[in-house]
């Protein structure tokens, strides 16, 4: 029998990286006992990134829905994690440093176990002051690698990366592959160098479905000793989600791992609620075509959890270009040409803007520079002729 490896249900990412929002909280503390009553997570993501923003839409004060949600995990003994964005907290910009501290205390307190830090530019001097501050306040300082594909984002410099990181303290590091755009071989790579020198650090490891790597990558990354697998499950996995419990389950069983048996009846709850969520209204902000799986994501290497929310943001751009278009007695364009055109040039901007990770909150910055350019271009103009203040930033 060969190792146990660990599931962790990304149930924020999982409705983030569908569309734009997450249930209200009277409806997280109905899915909370099945997902417990399903028997295999050893971990839940709660919160983090936007989350507490849309409880702040919902008229929710944010700390009650946090602490709510947490509680049951909490009492049946499951690590409940967070993601954060180092200096910026929760935020899209820096955080001054008394906060950010006071930030981990709160978290601890909300019943939040895990912190996964990560810094959108893969800076560790970025990330270690969280390093510090999560662990004083009692939480499990989770350190994460941005995963992209680029002549610099090479195995070496993930490994350098993540000892640097493990050097400052961090307990545990998460190959954060947001993409889902890492090649399966040098994943598996990174994972056998850090484990070579720190073997009893717990790896956890993060990938999106979009490009079709993931499974392979999964795979690849548990032979060379990844402890955790984030999955996602029906009917938010595959497309722009997370490669879903069922699949991964059954292929690491049969690969000779020790994996955890699924409640079937608990997991079909947990589906019928979460389809139940959506349709309530919450499925008013997710595109069809977000369950779709497609390589043409691998040139661009645009995250998950944005492809979720452009994919309808991309329905009002079309409809600017094409009024546009009628004006001047052009062809209407579709929105896959649009899709195209937008992926194009964000494989042509990304180099030349340095190829910072595609992560928040420079994916968005390099999306939108892209977007900027096709509307500019498709109106006559120059590329480069609208510049946005955070592009002039980096």
């Amino acid at each position: 029998m060969k190792r146990k490896i660990k599931f962790s249900l990304i149930f924020r990412d999982m409705w983030q990286s569908a569309g734009k929002y997450v249930p209200r909280v009277d409806q997280l503390t109905r899915a909370a006992p099945a997902i417990i009553e399903m028997g295999c997570f050893a971990r839940v993501e709660t919160n983090g990134g936007g989350f507490e923003q849309v409880n702040l839409l919902f008229g929710e004060n944010p700390n009650t829905a946090v602490c709510q949600w947490t509680k049951p995990f909490n009492d049946a003994g499951i690590q409940t994690h967070m993601l954060d964005r180092a200096l910026n907290g929760l935020r899209m910009s820096p955080v001054p440093d008394d906060v950010r501290q006071l930030f981990y205390k709160v978290k601890k307190a909300q019943g939040t176990d895990i912190t996964r830090t990560f810094c959108g530019l893969n800076d560790v001097r970025n990330i270690a002051p969280s390093i510090k501050y999560a662990k004083a306040a009692g939480m499990i300082s989770q350190c994460a690698l941005s995963i992209t594909h680029s002549p610099i984002h090479t195995v070496d410099y993930y490994t350098k990366m993540a000892l640097e990181l493990i050097e400052l303290g961090a307990d545990e590091i998460c190959i954060k592959d947001m993409a889902g755009i890492g090649r399966p071989y040098s994943l598996g790579q990174i994972v056998v160098n850090i484990k070579a020198k720190h073997p009893e650090i717990v790896i956890q490891y993060h990938s999106h479905a979009g490009p079709g790597f993931s499974v392979a990558s999964i795979l690849e990354v548990c032979n060379a000793g990844c402890d955790i697998i984030d999955v996602g499950m029906e009917p938010l996995s595959w497309g722009t989600g997370h490669a879903d419990l069922l699949t991964v389950q059954a292929m690491l069983k049969d690969a000779g791992y020790k994996v955890p048996d699924i409640n079937m009846e608990a997991y079909m709850k947990v589906r019928s609620m979460v389809q139940e969520f959506m349709d309530d209204f919450l499925g008013l902000y997710i595109s069809p075509k977000n369950r779709l799986m497609n390589s043409l994501l691998i040139g661009p290497g645009l995250p998950g959890g944005m492809m979720g929310s452009l994919m309808s943001d991309l329905e009002k751009n079309l409809e600017t270009i094409n009024k546009n278009n009628i004006k001047n007695n052009r062809p209407l364009m579709s929105q896959d040409q649009l899709l195209i055109k937008l992926f194009d040039e964000v494989a042509y901007v990304w180099p030349r803007v340095g190829y910072p990770p595609l992560v928040t909150p420079f994916s968005q910055y390099v999306k939108n520079l892209a977007l900027m350019n096709v509307m500019q271009m498709e109106k006559g103009k120059a590329r480069w002729s609208m510049i946005a203040d955070d592009i002039s930033g980096i």
